[in-house]
């Protein structure tokens, strides 16, 4: 392998990691500076049962990935995995063709002490893995099974042409629509490098600018009309420059559309623990500590910036001062809701249950927490099986529901104050802290009329009722969880009709007469 030459010169250690305490330890050869979470990760990596070598493992997707004109690029791919700035997705680190590909990207390994953030670096960075995504689906089309495509048929063509060079077999598969993910993580570790608290409006204004960056990289090509503006504001100096010069260049529409490239964030796995990521995707670290007992990398960079050492920190933690002020689940929902719309994917909106202590415990001991006076919410409108229904919802300033009303439009007077007095209920459930889930448990999938075809929402195709398109509504706008339709069924054809005439229990030992015909009654 090619590029396992590219890690002469590194010094190595040698460490006994397990991916599962109850496991047998593996021996794993790594980088002196990377941590014993990254050789476990690097196992749950690995296949086979032998002593695994992080140069070797990373040669299997580098050597697959630089071939043909891209061999020049396997010492940068090399670089950014020492440097822990980038990592290939499990998919794409294993060898499942079968699965998109991607890349991780470690926000914080792109800030350098005394510079600042590396915008240039980054771009180059993300273009450079742009192209071998687009290469490796281009290559991997016909192994992608989960998503082959139907060949198309092809048209008759007349006799002269068919003489010619006819449809091969061996034609080339087209290349998928989505060549693969660009994945940022480690957000909040970035945004302490940079000095930057992470519930403030600067750091806001910095991870939209960081987000809108890599997603304008992977768009490259499109069109101005399908490219989002970065931020007009920035707090790290030279970034904002460095997107609005992307922004020129990406606009530049090309006449074969490139494979698009999905942008987002990463979710909890081995390749943040390889990346050496604090915490994953977005998300703040809620802690200022390590597993270990030490301080995290990012509480000492932040007491760096504040002048303070972790001795003069401790001090004045003793003397009832407050040093750092950690996040809490409303700074994780802010920055969630900054976020959106800058990449293409975002992970699902934080757990409203997870709350602080002091609230928790409010909540449990029956104090009701009322919405303010003015607040957001959505109103969606829709049909199930022609029936008109209006779905209202009231948030608080965290985002976290506290309020519906279900309004039917053409329905009896009854059926409206039913429904009315249903979202009354479970809006003061909510306010009193009964969880969401819960409610989507009771009433999604009830059986009753009106049922069937929903219009007006891509959330359902089909209802069983009004109440379980409501509530599926509700799982996917605040749950993040989208309920699939349950399957159709005709109430008239399954309930047991009625026949004419009655037939009576025959008498001991007496054969029940032969009927011609039954009669049906025909609503």
């Amino acid at each position: 392998m090619t590029a396992r030459s590219h890690w002469n010169g590194i010094r190595m250690r040698s460490v006994q990691a397990a991916a599962d305490p109850d496991d047998a330890p593996r021996a794993v050869t790594l980088p002196v500076d990377w941590d014993d979470e990254a050789a476990s990760a690097l196992v749950r990596l690995a296949r086979g049962q032998g002593p695994i070598r992080l140069a070797t493992e990373a040669a299997r997707w580098i050597d697959e990935l630089a071939q043909g004109p891209h061999l020049a690029q396997a010492r940068s791919l090399s670089c950014l995995l020492m440097l822990r700035q980038a990592a290939p997705t499990e998919s794409l680190w294993t060898g499942e063709h079968d699965r998109r590909p991607g890349f991780v990207v470690n926000l914080c390994g792109f800030v350098q002490a005394g510079t600042g953030f590396l915008a240039e670096d980054f771009v180059a960075a993300l273009r450079l893995l742009c192209l071998m995504l687009r290469d490796v689906a281009q290559r991997r089309a016909p192994l992608r099974n989960g998503e082959l495509p139907f060949p198309p048929v092809p048209a008759p063509q007349p006799a002269r042409a068919r003489k010619g060079r006819a449809p091969a077999e061996d034609d080339p598969m087209p290349v998928p629509a989505v060549a693969g993910d660009l994945l940022l993580t480690n957000l909040d570790a970035c945004l302490a490098a940079l000095g930057l608290d992470y519930d403030s409006d600067a750091a806001r204004d910095v991870a939209c600018s960081l987000a809108s960056l890599a997603t304008l990289v992977a768009h490259e090509g499109s069109g101005a009309d399908a490219l989002l503006l970065p931020p007009a504001r920035c707090a790290v100096p030279g970034l904002a420059e460095t997107a609005r010069a992307v922004w020129r260049e990406a606009a530049v529409e090309i006449a074969t559309p490139l494979p698009r490239i999905c942008t987002g964030f990463s979710t909890p796995g081995p390749i943040d623990a390889l990346l050496g990521a604090e915490s994953c995707g977005l998300a703040p670290i809620f802690s200022p500590l390590r597993p270990d007992g030490r301080l995290a990398a990012s509480t000492l960079a932040r007491l760096a910036w504040r002048g303070l050492t972790p001795e003069a920190a401790f001090a004045a933690a003793l003397a009832g001062e407050a040093v750092l002020t950690l996040p809490d689940i409303q700074a994780h929902q802010a920055m969630h809701r900054a976020l959106t719309g800058f990449v293409d994917q975002m992970p699902a909106r934080p757990d409203p249950a997870a709350l602080p202590l002091r609230r928790r415990l409010a909540l449990e001991r029956g104090v009701r927490r009322h919405l303010p006076a003015r607040h957001g919410g959505f109103t969606q409108k829709a049909s199930v099986g022609g029936h008109r229904l209006f779905l209202r919802t009231g948030e608080y300033e965290d985002g976290t529901l506290g309020e519906i009303a279900l309004t039917p439009a053409r329905e009896s007077a009854v059926a409206r104050g039913l429904m009315d007095a249903l979202g009354q209920a479970v809006s003061i459930g909510l306010q009193y802290g009964a969880p969401l889930d819960d409610y989507v448990a009771a009433f999604a999938y009830t059986r009753f009329g009106p049922a069937g075809t929903v219009e007006g929402d891509p959330v359902a195709a089909y209802a069983t009722s009004l109440l379980d398109y409501a509530f599926r509504a509700l799982s996917d706008a605040y749950l993040g969880n989208r309920l699939p339709d349950a399957p159709h069924q005709d109430p008239v054809a399954d309930a047991p009709s009625p026949m004419l005439p009655l037939d009576l229990p025959a008498a001991p030992g007496e054969t029940p007469p032969r009927r011609a015909g039954r009669l049906r009654l025909v609503g």
